[in-house]
């Protein structure tokens, strides 16, 4: 079985990091991350970070750089992990995917739960020297 291809969008405003609570329409509702999704055919990564946090949350970011690579605990996903800059803006969850949302330090999203265990990788061990 081929491995999907999907974004990480990891959102920076003033330290913080937007974490979303996936929605009830989503595979393991419940869970904290940041805004993510997969790849449409023909797509670039950066214009899925900018395509998927517009989705989700109503914001228009500006995609930085990819920063780190992962797979899904199942196995079925490859994720690349973007950070994007999202100065402005209020967020507007859609009410399917994003239960709720909210700004956090690295800190407080790992005293979130539940998350999976390759987003707290990525909290304690890639994002600290990026902020």
């Amino acid at each position: 079985m081929s491995r999907g291809e999907a974004i990480v969008a990891v959102l920076l405003r003033a330290g913080r990091v937007l974490a979303i609570r996936r929605g009830p329409a989503v595979a393991r509702p419940g869970y904290w991350q940041p805004v993510s999704g997969r790849l449409e055919p023909g797509e670039t990564q950066r214009d899925a970070v900018a395509r998927e946090v517009r989705e989700e949350v109503g914001l228009t970011v500006v995609p930085l750089a990819k920063v780190w690579e992962s797979e899904t605990d199942d196995g079925s996903f490859r994720l690349h992990w973007w950070t994007a800059r999202a100065e402005t803006g209020d967020v507007v969850p859609d009410p399917d995917e994003v239960a709720e949302a909210r700004w956090v330090t690295p800190r407080e999203f790992l005293s979130l739960t539940p998350v999976f265990e390759g987003d707290r990788e990525f909290f304690e061990r890639i994002l600290p020297p990026l902020l």
